[in-house]
């Protein structure tokens, strides 16, 4: 039997972005527009962030996520609903006095944290188990995740039903997930999602993965990408080693050097490449058994 895999579309993102892209989404129904278009395209599952539709800046507004969820639901999106869960995390600390938060920092209670889960109800949300130096542009922050935190929002999703994709971006964030798995906060199977190519996380590399994959629980299920021109090249490495994959703007704004995408354009690029290795890229319905979903 050919091997199903799950192709998700990471619609939008919430970091700045080239504002010379002609289509990239910004309000809610533009976002409920692109997860069509990625649906549509073949993708098996949506990644969702939500964005200020005035500045277009990333927002972690709860109605708007609502907005944009009921959006997405009315134009009869079946992908499967993945929204994130990374917001409130960001330490800018005071040039002048580190042990305060400067300028830019934004940092929010586990509960307020996964107040628009609750509201929205999506199948799978993110949950970042990372604290990390990262770049936002030319703005620099700690992305900030304790444990207390990251117990209390996992605790929370079981309560909801909601399942989280935890989302790594170095070896130690994965040995911490799989204590936190074995305390019981998070359901089997456990969905694993390694970030590449961040400015200061992991290296996009086959070596890089072949060591992330090794210290996964052995019935994770799991999914790598890559940032920007490393995109499609990690399509490919991810599917030959058993995993899953994800694109979309989010991650890259470029089908080729210099041409801006689409979501939809993105998600039959890698669509192409899973099917040229001879696998096939999974329906909804199939992500959602593969997930353990509606169990």
């Amino acid at each position: 039997m050919t091997r199903k895999v799950i192709l998700t579309c990471a619609v939008v993102g919430e970091n700045q972005y080239n504002q010379a892209h002609p289509n990239f989404p910004i309000t809610p129904q533009q976002i409920a527009d692109a997860a069509l278009e990625a649906e549509q395209a073949g993708a098996s599952c949506v990644h969702l962030h939500v964005r200020n539709p005035e500045t277009g800046e990333g927002s972690r507004d709860p109605e708007l996520f609502l907005e944009m969820a009921t959006r997405v639901r009315e134009n009869g999106v079946k992908a499967v609903m993945n929204i994130t869960c990374g917001g409130g995390g960001i330490y800018c600390p005071d040039p002048n006095d580190e042990s305060k938060a400067g300028p830019g920092s934004d940092m929010a209670s586990a509960e307020e944290r996964v107040k628009h889960i609750a509201m929205c109800k999506p199948e799978v949300c993110s949950l970042d188990v990372c604290t990390q130096n990262q770049l936002d542009g030319d703005k620099s922050y700690v992305y900030l995740n304790t444990e207390y935190t990251l117990r209390k929002m996992a605790k929370r999703f079981q309560e909801l039903g909601v399942k989280p994709e935890i989302e790594v971006f170095a070896p130690g964030d994965i040995l911490l997930a799989n204590q936190m798995l074995q305390e019981g906060l998070f359901d089997m199977p456990p969905l694993y999602q390694i970030v590449m190519g961040t400015r200061w996380g992991l290296p996009a590399t086959p070596e890089t993965l072949i060591y992330m994959k090794s210290l996964l629980p052995k019935d994770a299920i799991w999914a790598a990408f890559g940032i920007a021109r490393m995109q499609m090249p990690m399509v490919a490495q991810a599917a030959l080693l058993g995993g899953n994959v994800r694109v979309g703007l989010e991650d890259n704004l470029y089908l080729s050097r210099g041409v801006f995408a689409t979501n939809g354009q993105l998600v039959e690029k890698a669509r192409s490449i899973i099917e040229g290795i001879g696998l096939e890229v999974a329906t909804p319905n199939e992500a959602r058994a593969i997930m353990g979903l509606g169990k």
